[in-house]
């Protein structure tokens, strides 16, 4: 695995890609899971927690993760991806998440469904606070090329 430090600008800008890198490992969302969080974030809505209903009503004949659990899943399943990539960001005292810039929903995660991610670097940047770079994150249902999430991030890396 190359070593890229956080302030080589021009050494990370070089790993900017269309492409998207390795998948992370695949991560069961189960309907445990999805009650817990339900019970954590007091979004009880019947598509997320009600079994029965949801075979009956739901277009999706299950119930379906919320979509913020599956952006909460992004740190466990970045962690797999990041040994098989190809490069590594090094020498930053920490890295912080700084924000986002676009956030998408575009499938649901049935319950019971396996997830994995891959991501690509889009942009960096040097900024006075440090170095700034926006990575592109997808997350898919194993099997569906439509990915279930889309995501923006930005990192900061200070020295």
């Amino acid at each position: 695995m190359e070593q890229i430090r956080f302030d080589d600008i021009e050494g990370l800008r070089k790993t900017i890609s269309p492409d998207f890198g390795p998948w992370s490992d695949d991560f069961e969302v189960s309907q445990a899971m999805i009650d817990a969080f339900a019970e954590l974030t007091g979004d009880r809505q019947w598509i997320h927690v009600d079994v029965e209903r949801a075979r009956r009503e739901s277009p999706f004949k299950t119930t379906i993760a919320h979509g913020f659990l599956t952006l909460s899943l992004l740190p466990r399943l970045s962690a797999g991806a990041r040994e098989r990539a190809a490069t590594e960001v090094v020498g930053h005292g920490s890295a912080v998440n700084y924000g986002s810039d676009k956030l998408r929903f575009l499938s649901p995660v049935p319950a019971g469904a396996r997830v994995h991610s891959r991501s690509r670097l889009l942009e960096v940047e040097a900024t006075d606070k440090g170095t700034r770079a926006i990575s592109e994150i997808a997350v898919h249902v194993v099997g569906s090329e439509k990915p279930a999430l889309l995501y923006q991030m930005i990192v900061l890396y200070f020295g």
